[in-house]
């Protein structure tokens, strides 16, 4: 594995591409994430579940949570496509669902907010009630960092954003300008859900809702993207086929 890295590294060919390489991944993970995740609509929902805590639990519930957030993240970029590959499907095929669940989830915020409020809500709430176990962290993982944080949709992205490394560009420098797209996400979530009584009161419902519909609209032309590579790559290999039949 570690010649794999290496080799496609140098397929780069010097510092500048290796760099518009990552650069390019990073300008296309970050809004994908970002949108999905959508940081600042679930620290509402954060401030909700966090009720009654002390401000010293609330902030490192909040570092922990964004931690495994990371890590889940993290293994999907890395790992996800590896393991999918290995049961036998294709990067294409991977594309072709990513891009669908991606799009189909962005419609759905678009087109009414409330109901993916309400139903992250329910995820990140037991009972309609605080997060109030006698151990605050056990909470963290489940259900705050998943599927509250991360979920399907945001795994979805991250897999087939790890799984979309173009023919001849260095596979490394793409995947680490994925990797520090989720880690500005992740801090991102660390500060919004640090301050989330802040932009309760500062952003409000209407707010939020506003942001959350800017956000769907790009994610949705990212999932359009990403079925259109996976599309793309059926295609090319349709005609490969017929080429050599």
């Amino acid at each position: 594995m570690s010649a794999h890295f290496t080799a496609s590294f140098l397929s780069g060919g010097g510092v500048m591409p290796v760099a518009t390489t990552a650069t390019t991944s990073f300008l296309l993970a970050f809004p994908a994430l970002f949108s999905i995740v959508n940081p600042l609509g679930a620290s509402l929902i954060f401030a909700q579940a966090t009720a009654g805590r002390s401000r010293r639990e609330i902030l490192a519930l909040a570092k922990l949570v964004a931690f495994y957030s990371f890590i889940l993240m993290l293994a999907s970029i890395w790992l996800g496509g590896k393991v999918l590959v290995f049961f036998g499907i294709t990067v294409s095929a991977l594309r072709v669902a990513g891009g669908l669940v991606v799009a189909v989830r962005a419609w759905n915020l678009l087109q009414s907010p409330e109901s993916m409020e309400a139903q992250k809500e329910k995820q990140a709430l037991q009972g309609g009630k605080t997060v109030m176990s006698p151990n605050w962290s056990d909470a963290a993982f489940f259900p705050l960092a998943m599927p509250f944080t991360v979920g399907p949709g945001t795994i979805a992205v991250a897999i087939a954003l790890g799984s979309g490394c173009p023919a001849g560009e260095s596979f490394l420098a793409y995947e680490m300008g994925i990797t520090i797209a989720a880690v500005c996400v992740v801090l991102i979530v660390w500060a919004a859900y640090s301050g989330s009584e802040k932009l309760v009161s500062m952003l409000g419902v209407t707010g939020t809702r506003i942001v959350s519909r800017l956000a769907a609209l790009v994610l949705l032309c990212i999932g359009v993207q990403i079925l259109a590579a996976g599309v793309q790559g059926f295609a090319v290999e349709i005609w490969q086929h017929m080429k050599t039949a």
